[in-house]
């Protein structure tokens, strides 16, 4: 999950729903755009679908991993007749952005809200309230907090895409002196909690272990990745295993190794599985990377708003929507698909 730097100033988007209401979002940094299947507010789908609005809020309209999970939402939208309202926060962490989102997707009259929560806990009462007036709320990739401030959640099992980089990191160094570098996200997310934690199990260490020789937060941004990693190689020069958590961080540490001539002699795991990453695995930047798919997550909440818009049957409790690990090499023991499947079933550009 990329972020984009802090922005200091609101950009201001109009939000043009096909049948000519206008409603402005004012979010940090956010994007509007309606999709219907027919372009008239009718809708192809049956049953007049075309008369149910969705709304997708991601944390931000630069990282690859939200721009492909917009666009799964565009795709299913349009095959299901819907509406689709989007917007964005301008930064990851920018919750301001992504209430005033709400709040507008409220007024336009949507059914149901899609969310990847940039701060879990701060959007929390905002999604309540939401709940209240009767949008059903769907957390995509990331659990508010409390999760049941959403009425369900789409996303990776997150432990266990750390868990599979992290066995596999273990099985690669075979036994060998390990020193660690964690490149984490940002303190008290629980995606960025649970991927660490699943590193650590896999690998099968604990919290505080000598072996972890620096930790550094990134925010999944690719130029904080690298400051991060400078700042680890400064603390510990002979760092052999850097775990991140995502593959723009993951990019970020191997430029920094690269200008440190180290990229060679510096074994990189990561999350995400964009085309991109995959291109890194298959270059040698990297040698694991566990894959999730962002587009699976988007068509699901679709359907699971139009579902409840004609049904009433809200959707509940967490869809596990997948992990598979994908490395160039296989090591024996550890399950892993090639990179021909990675290049196959990544997502993005």
């Amino acid at each position: 999950m990329p972020m984009s730097s802090r922005l200091t100033s609101k950009a201001i988007t109009a939000l043009a729903v096909a049948t000519g209401l206008a409603a402005g979002l004012t979010a940090c940094g956010s994007s509007a755009s309606s999709s219907s299947g027919s372009g008239s507010g009718s809708g192809s789908g049956s049953g007049g679908s075309g008369s149910i609005s969705v709304g997708l809020i991601t944390k931000t309209e630069t990282n690859p991993y939200f721009v492909t999970m917009k666009k799964g939402a565009q795709a299913e939208a349009a095959k299901d007749g819907v509406k689709l309202l989007t917007a964005a926060g301008a930064y990851d962490g920018d919750n301001s952005g992504q209430v005033t989102a709400v709040q507008n997707m409220i007024a336009a009259g949507v059914k149901g809200i899609l969310i990847t929560p940039s701060d879990p806990k701060a959007i929390a009462p905002t999604l309540d309230r939401a709940r209240q007036q009767g949008v059903v709320v769907i957390a995509l990739d990331t659990p508010p907090d409390p999760q049941n401030s959403a009425d369900a959640l789409f996303a990776t099992d997150n432990t266990a895409a750390g868990k599979l980089i992290g066995q596999f990191a273990k099985a690669k160094l075979a036994g060998k002196p390990v020193k660690i570098a964690m490149l984490d996200l940002t303190p008290g997310v629980d995606v960025g909690v649970q991927r660490h934690n699943g590193f650590l199990a896999g690998f099968g260490i604990a919290e505080g272990d000598p072996s972890i020789v620096c930790e550094a937060d990134t925010g999944g941004d690719q130029a904080k990745g690298q400051t991060a990693m400078e700042n680890c190689l400064q603390k510990a020069p002979d760092i052999n295993l850097v775990y991140t958590i995502n593959e723009p961080a993951a990019m970020g540490a191997y430029q920094a190794l690269k200008a440190a001539g180290k990229d060679k002699s510096v074994t990189i795991v990561t999350i995400d599985g964009s085309c991109t990453g995959v291109g890194a695995l298959a270059q040698g930047q990297f040698v694991a990377d566990s894959m999730q798919f962002p587009l699976k997550m988007a068509s699901l909440g679709v359907d699971a708003v139009m579902n409840f818009a004609k049904t009433g049957k809200k959707p509940s409790g967490y869809t596990d929507t997948g992990v598979d690990l994908i490395a160039p090499s296989p090591i024996a023991g550890v399950d892993s698909k090639d990179t021909a499947f990675g290049q196959s079933n990544c997502w993005g550009s």
